[in-house]
């Protein structure tokens, strides 16, 4: 890891913990839900940026980890956190070790295809069936509890747990990625035949990536359904699964920090073009300015918001931004 990246990264948690103490509620609330689809982002980038696989179907460990949350809780009382996360996770690791088994068969446009095939039947399953409540979802009435130390039902220790998980999610990507493993995961996106071709067994560790990130979507969707107290099943709608990819594509594929960017520069364009006070009555129409937006942030920053210092430095230095394209995308922030 440099250490201007640990620095970055260091900046960005501790201004996390500092928010609460000058935010408004609002602000608590809506920066706890992006912490949310940070993990959530993290959980893909695990798989696009670091294993080159393109995963159209995250969206259904994410659906999958909220649901359980509210179907494996007590109705006559709150769950205790310490069997029900794990079991969140759990449900979420099993179907992306199902999914992964089938889709890693496939390669390229028939592996995107494929999972976005399974995350759409389950979609269909919470959608068509009394199982997840229908279209009209499901609420979590009683939420968990871990004994009189940390109670969910509250905006601040919701903050603090979420918070908590971001920072654990993080810590353990970035260990993976410096691991043997994590090795084995990166040359296996630059150049999976010459892996092949040196003796390893590529789809073992294709599969353990795609599960580890199915556990981690999984906790990002049990944290969603604490968080708002119902789920319905456009947690699994594929659209979700391209608003993801949007995201760490946006910060920058092939670093953990990037997908902490993009998740929280993606929310703040949608809070942007969706204000009125800002463009009054074509705010209805926040989709078309948000997708410009992006649309010049790939073509200026091919390489992410994590490129932007970078880019300064070479202007101010005079050189031409991107003419040197050392980079430091296999270490992990």
């Amino acid at each position: 890891m440099k250490r201007t990246s640990f620095l970055f990264v260091l900046f960005i948690f501790a201004a996390l913990a500092l928010f609460p103490l000058v935010a408004e509620p609002y602000g608590i609330d809506r920066v706890t839900k992006i912490m949310v689809f940070c993990i959530f982002a993290l959980s893909l980038e695990l798989l696009v940026g670091s294993t080159g696989l393109v995963c159209f179907g995250q969206a259904a460990f994410l659906g999958i980890g909220a649901y359980a949350a509210v179907l494996l809780s007590p109705q006559d009382g709150p769950a205790s956190l310490i069997w029900l996360l794990p079991a969140c996770m759990l449900a979420a690791a099993a179907y992306a070790l199902f999914m992964g088994a089938l889709s890693l068969r496939t390669r390229g446009v028939y592996f995107i295809m494929v999972t976005l095939a399974f995350s759409q039947m389950a979609f269909y399953v919470v959608h068509d069936t009394p199982l997840g409540g229908g279209t009209d979802g499901i609420y979590l009435n009683n939420k968990p509890v871990l004994g009189t130390l940390l109670d969910l039902d509250r905006s601040l220790p919701m903050y603090g747990f979420t918070l908590a998980c971001l920072l654990a999610v993080f810590v353990f990507l970035a260990l993976v990625l410096r691991s043997r493993f994590g090795r084995a995961l990166a040359g296996i996106r630059v150049n999976e035949q010459r892996m092949r071709a040196t003796g390893f067994s590529t789809y073992p560790y294709k599969l353990a990536a795609f599960v580890i990130s199915g556990a981690i979507a999984g906790l990002a969707g049990f944290l969603f359904a604490v968080k708002d107290g119902f789920v319905n099943p456009e947690l699994m709608s594929w659209h979700l699964s391209g608003e993801v990819l949007i995201m760490i594509i946006l910060g920058g594929l092939g670093h953990l920090r990037g997908a902490l960017l993009g998740a929280f520069a993606f929310a703040m364009l949608q809070e942007f073009f969706k204000s009125e006070a800002v463009f009054g009555d074509f705010a209805k129409h926040w989709h078309l300015g948000l997708g410009l937006s992006i649309i010049a942030s790939v073509a200026l920053l091919p390489r992410g918001l994590v490129d932007v210092p970078q880019q300064v430095l070479a202007r101010l230095r005079g050189a031409t931004p991107g003419r040197n394209r050392h980079t430091d995308r296999d270490a992990a922030p």
